[in-house]
């Protein structure tokens, strides 16, 4: 009864200890300065669902970290959601850029 009891609590407490969405992902940048995604601002604060994202405009970390200003002033990446409608525009450059 006791291991039943251990590996529910491990099932409750899990989720609330995960890091959303991976956690936050760091674009190497040189000028303006890397660039900063987080997921927990996007899906928890932003109500962003992963479907919204996963796999239409990212498939994985590794094919989603090359890509443009150029590439998202076209609506492709970061530029879908943010261009002054559904979220800041792509010109607020210090909320990504530190």
């Amino acid at each position: 009864m006791r291991n039943y009891l251990l590996l529910a609590s491990l099932l409750v407490a899990g989720p609330a200890m995960a890091v959303v969405g991976g956690g936050d992902i760091t674009f190497p940048v040189q000028d303006p300065g890397k660039a900063v995604f987080s997921h927990q601002a996007h899906v928890v604060k932003a109500k962003v669902g992963c479907q919204e994202c996963h796999p239409k405009l990212y498939l994985d970390v590794a094919q989603s970290k090359r890509f443009t200003m150029k590439q998202m002033e076209k609506g492709k990446s970061c530029g879908a959601c943010h261009q002054g409608k559904r979220a800041f525009e792509l010109k607020a450059c210090e909320k990504c850029h530190s």
